[in-house]
């Protein structure tokens, strides 16, 4: 078993630079006939950190500071702190599901501050979760039994088995903190944050990625839903960049280039389920069922999780855009807010929506002041919600004091 309570947290350190969002070098190489690309920047190569996150240049015109965010999520941090703890320990994969906001909200928190503290926290609750992990063979209700470490779920219609939506819509999130900690020098650099970073890598490559891809990719990876596919274009993504080895690699890069590109147990991919607006600024709409072209559209709620795979795949350099990021803000802005306050349950703007973006729809602020602006805002906010405004104020700030 890897963790245990002896790993549960590191102790706390000094603020270490941040790291914005840089587009990596992408090389295109052919190898046994099949392109692939490589990350220059990634591993091999890690751009130059701006540190600190707080620099001395003023916010841009409109643009609440990462200190305001910052107070904000501070003042609800018990409770966010709380709930997550509790998930954390559960040993539920359910549990887990709910546990990703607290592990992207945390490392968010550290990525726009600097502050270890935040840091820690994220890896607490990661070390609690891979502590709780059994053998698949120890579990007599798993319906897979193997070698492969991993939870079962609590929830009523899937008692009892492991779940590979529960796991991926987490994991994802502990892949970006493994990616924040690789590109930030005084945290790799760090023996402490280094080993746990060594051990997570290893747990995530093994018992995350391999086993799911094992136990059969088209039921578990290639998922009949755009989010629940764009859930390991994530994950994929960023250990595309994370590891060491080649023949990894080589299959991370081939799982998110299927799901951007070319599915192949379905006639779609992310890409070609786009469809574009006649508005000004085009907007991009999709169905959330793959080759589907039928309104309503993919709901919002789901539609969370393409948004926040993209962003993190534009982050790297990879297949998605500017030019794309436009076209998504400009559905949120368009389309999904409206002027009285409300907002769309479905991405064309259709239907009476709840307004949770936190997980998705958020970060495309860090792109736009206009869309950050409008996301102040908003009306249903959270700590989750504090977390992703804070980073892209920290973006957009880094961005104007480069003059960009």
């Amino acid at each position: 078993m890897i963790g245990g309570p002896g790993s549960r947290g590191p102790g706390s350190r000094s603020g270490p630079g941040w790291r914005p969002r840089q587009p990596a070098l992408w090389i295109v190489i052919a190898a046994a006939g099949v392109a692939f690309v490589v990350a220059v920047s990634a591993i091999a190569v890690i751009r130059e950190q701006v540190s600190p996150a707080r620099s001395d240049a003023a916010p841009t015109a409109g643009i609440l500071p990462v200190e305001h965010w910052q107070e904000r999520f501070d003042a609800d941090a018990d409770i966010l702190y709380e709930r997550s703890l509790d998930e954390s320990e559960s040993a539920d994969s359910w549990d887990y599901y709910q546990l990703a906001y607290g592990i992207d909200a945390y490392t968010a928190m550290y990525e726009a501050t600097g502050e270890t503290r935040y840091l820690d926290t994220a890896l607490r609750l990661i070390a609690n979760m891979v502590s709780d992990a059994w053998p698949s063979s120890s579990i007599g209700t798993s319906q897979y039994r193997d070698r492969y470490l991993g939870w079962t779920s609590k929830r009523a219609d899937v008692r009892g088995e492991e779940v590979p939506l529960f796991e991926s819509y987490n994991w994802r999130y502990v892949t970006r903190t493994l990616r924040v900690m690789r590109q930030t020098p005084a945290i790799y650099d760090d023996p402490a944050y280094r080993a746990q970073y060594e051990r997570l890598l290893n747990f995530t490559e093994v018992n995350i990625f391999e086993k799911w891809y094992a136990r059969g990719a088209d039921e578990t990876i290639y998922r009949n839903r755009t989010h629940m596919a764009a859930h390991w274009a994530y994950i994929a993504v960023d250990l595309f960049t994370l590891t060491a080895d080649e023949a990894r690699r080589a299959r991370y890069q081939e799982v998110f280039s299927n799901i951007d590109r070319d599915l192949p147990n379905y006639s779609s991919s992310l890409r070609n389920q786009l469809q574009i607006t006649g508005s000004d600024p085009p907007a991009y709409f999709w169905s959330a069922v793959w080759g589907g072209s039928q309104r309503p559209c993919q709901d919002v709620s789901h539609g969370n999780g393409v948004i926040a795979y993209v962003v993190e795949a534009h982050e790297l350099g990879s297949e998605w855009t500017e030019t794309d990021m436009a076209r998504f803000s400009a559905a949120l802005t368009e389309f999904i807010l409206r002027d009285d306050g409300t907002s769309a349950e479905y991405v064309d703007g259709t239907g009476d929506g709840r307004g949770g973006f936190a997980d998705g729809f958020v970060k495309l602020g860090r792109f736009d002041p206009a869309v950050q602006t409008r996301l102040q805002e908003h009306g249903v906010q959270n700590a989750h919600y504090y977390a992703g405004m804070a980073l892209n104020a920290a973006v957009l700030r880094i961005g104007e004091s480069r003059g960009r």
